[in-house]
């Protein structure tokens, strides 16, 4: 079954892409929850005269996200954590918690947009981060934890 994406899907596409998919999967989940729609011979020409429409618009989106990019690879990212005993934290900093931090920096990035390597960090050290600004503009994001004062 072929379709649309009207937004953005994990591990399936981007808005806007035409992807295909099994017949349930789009019939009973994507088109019901609004993420897509059935790519017709008619749509599919719809959505080629707004991607047409869009590409301008878009460099200049590109060009802000390399501008976010640059001013957040200037960034040294701390976290503060309470610590047990060794370097072992009490819970675990991840991507909601980077979002925090990069928030006070004032760079306001949606916690779904990063993903910290590994999943969840539990010990003290120096770990990456994953920040997706854009379709087309991902950086590693360097991060640090630290313990608590």
């Amino acid at each position: 079954m072929e379709l649309i994406l009207k937004q953005d899907v994990e591990n399936l596409g981007f808005k806007d892409d035409v992807v295909t998919v099994k017949n349930g999967y789009g019939r009973n989940f994507l088109i019901p929850q609004g993420q897509a729609i059935l790519a017709t011979v008619s749509a599919k020409k719809v959505l080629a005269e707004n991607l047409k429409q869009r590409a301008f618009k878009e460099k200049k989106i590109v060009d802000d996200a390399n501008k976010i990019a640059e001013s957040l690879k200037a960034l040294e990212i701390k976290i503060a954590s309470k610590v047990g005993t060794g370097d072992k934290l009490f819970g675990s900093v991840n991507n909601i918690d980077l979002s925090e931090a990069l928030a006070k920096e004032g760079h306001s990035i949606d916690k779904k947009f990063i993903t910290v390597a590994g999943g969840n960090v539990k010990r003290l050290g120096k770990y990456d981060a994953v920040v997706r600004l854009h379709r087309e503009v991902s950086i590693d994001l360097p991060f640090e934890v630290i313990a608590q004062a």
